[in-house]
């Protein structure tokens, strides 16, 4: 009987559960979209300060990895409404062609269902929101401001490699690695780019950066959300990948100064879309 009564909850616990998803896949676009741009224009109007804040632990808890059928990426928790969560993240990491369903884990462990969602601001930005439903409480982003920032200033890259390379010779993928993957590197801003490259990159930083960390944030020294990772060192591309939106292409010394550095997108670009 107290077998049975357990079984009874637990699936009941497992019903309540499916159906906040239900609801959340019907109701996130009509209903949370004003409260999300709303809240995103207040963070950024009152630019709270951020005094004696330890910049690890504040990247591990906004950090989460975003898991689809066939690859993986990054995100940073920016908005809570009741129980859903808003993360954002880069559109190149929410490439899933054959469904629209992802999978969060959070810096507790836990794993969550999470659906994309479609914001015709972005453009050609490679910006994406994902959002999933917890009772959890997490930690939110605080949002900085990326059009302060001078160079050689101190910058954090957080993400989930997809990779770790246990030795020149043998590599191991880290999807089930959990949390293990979380890595977080220290850099400074080295250039930041007038005219934007395409999907909106404009912020280059000295941090290391892997495959699997796009979509992950980029916080100031206060643990201010910066920017977005989402553009490796020495592409194989070479120079082309440096053409500029408007057409033109840096010099042969700019482009040795742009192929060493990872690139984000300023997170005045994204504010700048939900004005």
């Amino acid at each position: 009987m107290v077998w049975l009564l357990f079984w009874l909850v637990s699936h009941q616990s497992l019903a309540v559960h499916l159906g906040a998803i239900a609801s959340l896949q019907t109701n996130l676009l009509t209903e949370n979209l004003a409260f999300f741009k709303n809240q995103i224009s207040t963070k950024f109007a009152q630019n709270p300060a951020v005094n004696n804040v330890y910049v690890p632990e504040v990247a591990r808890q906004i950090t989460v990895r975003i898991f689809s059928n066939s690859s993986a990426g990054s995100g940073v928790i920016i908005s809570r409404q009741g129980q859903v969560y808003t993360v954002l993240t880069c559109d190149h990491v929410l490439n899933e062609k054959s469904s629209n369903s992802y999978r969060i884990l959070t810096s507790d462990g836990r794993n969550y269902p999470a659906k994309k969602l479609v914001y015709p601001e972005f453009g050609d930005k490679d910006l994406g929101i994902v959002q999933f439903v917890s009772p959890q409480s997490y930690q939110v982003a605080e949002m900085g401001n990326s059009d302060a920032l001078v160079m050689g200033e101190a910058v954090y890259a957080a993400g989930f490699p997809n990779w770790y390379w246990i030795n020149p010779k043998a590599i191991e993928n880290t999807r089930d690695w959990g949390m293990r993957a979380f890595r977080l590197t220290r850099g400074n801003v080295e250039m930041i780019s007038e005219r934007s490259l395409p999907r909106g990159y404009q912020l280059g930083y000295t941090n290391e950066i892997e495959n699997g960390m796009s979509g992950g944030p980029v916080l100031d020294q206060n643990g201010r959300l910066i920017g977005i990772n989402g553009r490796l060192k020495f592409p194989p591309q070479g120079i082309n990948v440096y053409r500029f939106t408007d057409g033109t292409m840096p010099s042969a010394a700019v482009f040795q100064r742009m192929e060493s550095l990872s690139w984000a997108i300023p997170i005045a670009t994204f504010r700048r879309l939900f004005r």
